[in-house]
């Protein structure tokens, strides 16, 4: 009888466990935490002061503002004598062979302690330069990518300013072809209307040293040999005239 109410009440307690868990599992967590005045624990380093080897220090610097510099060391000598007097705590052969195996590991702590530290230090300062270096390449790797896809947006950039410089280089192209062109017309056209000029003017002085020498041979041939001789008389007289006077 004992033993069936001992496994229903064992069976009604792990469905209540399962119940909370589920409960808590679905629960909806806090997206939002104050880390300025909750900021995430950080695991120390190098280890916490202690006072007397065992005791943490922050036990005496919570009693010395109420017990004095002294009061932490007297609580703790008050306590052990209590402990002692009244044989709560029985300092029998273990003790004193305690005692003896803690200046023992003391003074082996003291002469091998600093080594060790030093090497153990070393060791992990080696990891820890490992570790970082690794953290550091791959920074360094992930810089090296955020630079060239910086290049390459500013190369994209640029081919943008290439093709327009392109563009206006193949437009002043153009524009000498056609303005070379135009001059070539110009010069062509000049060359014929010249070449129409110069004609019209050969035209025009033998048109004319054709009508003189037409008008001169009709005046030749109007005159008679009569004509001739009166006015080469008439000449010489005037010659003689004028050679007298």
């Amino acid at each position: 009888m004992l033993s069936r109410q001992a496994i229903s009440r064992a069976t009604q307690a792990r469905n209540c466990l399962v119940i909370s868990s589920r409960g808590l599992s679905v629960s909806t967590p806090n997206q939002e935490r104050d880390l300025v005045n909750f900021p995430a624990r950080v695991r120390p380093i190098e280890k916490s002061p202690v006072r007397l080897l065992v005791f943490p220090a922050e036990w005496f610097d919570a009693m010395y503002p109420k017990t004095g510099v002294t009061g932490p060391y007297m609580a703790l000598a008050g306590v052990g004598t209590f402990l002692c007097s009244k044989e709560f705590y029985v300092m029998e052969h273990d003790f004193y062979v305690g005692i003896a195996l803690a200046a023992v590991l003391t003074f082996v702590v003291k002469q091998a302690g600093p080594d060790w530290t030093a090497s153990v230090n070393k060791d992990l300062d080696d990891d820890e330069a490992a570790l970082k270096s690794i953290r550091q390449s791959e920074v360094d790797s992930c810089k090296a990518a955020i630079a060239g896809e910086e290049l390459s947006q500013v190369n994209t950039t640029a081919w943008e300013d290439i093709i327009a410089a392109k563009k206006e280089a193949v437009g002043l192209q153009l524009e000498g072809v056609y303005r070379g062109r135009l001059q070539a017309a110009y010069t062509q056209v000049k060359k014929r209307l010249d070449y129409q000029l110069e004609t019209a003017n050969v035209v025009r002085r033998m048109e004319q040293k054709h009508m003189v020498d037409w008008i001169i041979g009709n005046v030749k041939k109007s005159i008679t040999p009569a004509q001739e001789d009166a006015a080469l008389k008439k000449c010489i007289s005037d010659l003689k005239g004028l050679a007298s006077a």
